[in-house]
């Protein structure tokens, strides 16, 4: 059974990308952002820095020692979309037995997780300011246990498809990244793009598990909420979560 046949009914919610787009559009850029960034880099293990695509391709490598970085073999957990980096503080703290590595693109959104991190000083959490795509360049195949996707943007446009990060070309990235019977965590309030995710990730070598059609009516005690799940379970909305299994 497809993913589409899964569900009965099937339904677009631009709300998650209005959000986004207005929030993106109204965000001022910090001041003193690029002295603050400097400032508070303890926690930052990659950068990706306006020369980077002037790099070629051998150049851009310059894959992290994560054993050396936290001064231990712990297993890696990895989110992708970390924003302000509340998830990622919290993940951290319940699991000290794990190394989390928080991914954030927007520098101006990543700047307050780090002075945050500056301040609390966290073992075992480090944040890296760079693009999905560009995991390859700095994370090694077959080291990452578990990847956090929570409410992504759900690019509803179909020409805008292979931007959401459960599209098929972040699924490789993802396939080359984990360990064997690595997992991925995947939230959203978005139906159309659960569906979607459902069916890519169960085409592309993932098992799928604990489907959730309705987190916020479960007793689910593992969750951590994110801004956005906060937002949306404020307006009454449903929040789906799967698990996928790399077989």
């Amino acid at each position: 059974m497809t993913a589409q046949k899964f569900f009965s009914a099937v339904f677009l919610d631009l709300n998650k990308l209005n959000t986004y787009n207005k929030y993106v559009m109204r965000m001022r850029r910090k001041k003193h952002l690029e002295d603050r960034m400097l400032s508070a880099d303890a926690f930052l293990i990659a950068g990706q820095n306006d020369g980077f695509y002037a790099l070629t391709e051998a150049d851009r490598y310059a894959i992290l020692d994560f054993s050396e970085i936290f001064g231990n073999n712990n297993p890696l957990w990895l989110e992708l979309g970390a924003g302000k980096g509340a998830f990622a503080f919290e993940l951290a703290a319940r699991n000290p037995d794990k190394n989390v590595v928080a991914v954030e693109k927007i520098s101006n959104v990543i700047i307050e997780a780090l002075e945050r991190a500056d301040r609390e000083k966290p073992t075992n959490c480090r944040f890296m300011n760079c693009s999905v795509e560009n995991l390859k360049y700095y994370i090694a195949d077959g080291v990452v246990e578990r990847i956090f996707l929570n409410f992504s943007c759900p690019y509803p446009k179909k020409s805008y498809r292979n931007r959401r990060l459960t599209n098929e070309r972040f699924l490789d990235l993802y396939k080359k990244l984990l360990v064997k019977n690595g997992e991925i965590h995947f939230k959203t309030d978005n139906r159309e793009f659960f569906e979607y995710s459902l069916q890519t990730l169960s085409e592309n070598g993932f098992i799928l598990k604990n489907i959730s059609l309705d987190m916020t009516s479960e007793n689910f005690p593992e969750n951590i909420e994110t801004e956005y799940e906060k937002m949306f379970r404020a307006q009454g909305k449903k929040i789906y979560r799967v698990e996928a299994l790399l077989k």
